[in-house]
């Protein structure tokens, strides 16, 4: 068996590998609209949003963190192999959907993946009801209102500049680098949190810290990590957000951030982890079908919502198998 203190180095490190690919995975996200309205060049694009992502967690707190690494489970019933488990679950989703350029849920991921481990290592009830609630609130909910928020600002956008020459196309350009550092602000606040809760679960599980709170270096390791994974890009999945539910125009662009932006930062200071992917595909799903509904390629996005629904039962699945394998290799406790 493993010295504990060189698996919770290992355990570290897997963890910012998720939350590397979380920012590779979900650049996308922040990105796609600006580079396929031609707001921005993709190296500038994706530039700007890794600095934004670093600097968000210092700006808007830790409640998310909290939320994920301990109000999901029983901290009591949580071991090293329980958050590995849970880890390479995720990990292994978002590299098979990134492969099918599919734009699924690092969130959903990883929560399911601490379900399937804590509840075959330790039964259904140490899921907290509370905790759980709260999370699917914020994940089942939030693309309902992407969806409305994009459709009721891509309505509001159009009645102000009815009339306009084609020039305002100029301005929505111009705005966009602000709508999408507002975005990639949300975002990086929002995921590198969920990290930073799992690194802070295992800290506390092994007994280097005594009670739940986030250390100055985890929330820079984080931040550092999903930084360094969103300058990266997820092309593949860039281009499902970028083209392939409508022809992305300034205005769509300009409109879908400012939606997205708005819901996913409300959530993340209210300590609601939601999917950003989720958020961003309906709030673009909304300001197209704000312009016209025959306009938006619903096909596409009947594919998207069943990798939504498929991810937690998917991970929870795939976490419980790995938890066995840890179990009897005998890593960590």
């Amino acid at each position: 068996m493993l010295d504990l203190s060189v698996f919770t180095f290992i355990l570290i490190g897997v963890a910012l590998l998720f939350d590397y690919l979380n920012g590779f995975h979900d650049s996308s996200n922040i990105v796609a609209t600006m580079i396929s309205s031609r707001a921005m060049s993709p190296r500038q694009a994706l530039s700007m949003s890794a600095v934004a992502h670093f600097v968000a967690p210092f700006l808007f707190g830790t409640a998310v963190a909290k939320t994920v690494g301990s109000e999901v489970v029983d901290p009591n019933s949580i071991t090293m192999n329980v958050i590995m488990a849970a880890l390479l679950s995720a990990i292994i989703w978002n590299v098979v959907t990134w492969l099918f350029g599919i734009p699924s849920s690092s969130s959903h991921a990883l929560v399911g993946g601490i379900i399937g481990a804590s509840s075959l290592a330790a039964g259904f009830g140490v899921i907290k009801p509370e905790g759980i609630t709260k999370i699917a609130i914020a994940l089942f909910f939030s693309p309902v209102i992407g969806l409305v928020a994009g459709y009721i600002f891509m309505k509001l956008t159009l009645f102000l500049v009815r009339g306009a020459s084609p020039r305002v196309s100029q301005w929505f350009k111009r705005m966009q680098i602000f709508t999408a550092l507002a975005l990639a602000l949300s975002h990086g606040t929002n995921d590198a949190q969920k990290t930073m809760g799992i690194i802070t679960m295992a800290l506390v599980t092994t007994g280097y810290l005594t009670s739940f709170h986030v250390p100055w270096w985890v929330i820079t390791l984080s931040a550092a990590a999903i930084a360094l994974g969103t300058a990266s890009g997820g092309w593949r999945i860039i281009r499902t957000l970028g083209g392939k539910f409508y022809k992305i125009r300034p205005i769509h662009g300009f409109t879908s951030q400012v939606s997205s932006a708005a819901v996913i930062l409300g959530a993340a200071l209210l300590g609601g982890p939601v999917s950003t992917t989720h958020v961003v595909s309906s709030a673009i799903l909304g300001v197209g079908s704000g312009e016209r509904i025959a306009k938006v390629r619903w096909g596409v996005a009947r594919e998207i919502v069943m990798a939504w629904v498929l991810t937690i039962p998917a991970t929870a699945i795939m976490a419980a198998l790995l938890y066995i394998g840890l179990y009897h290799l005998g890593w960590g406790m």
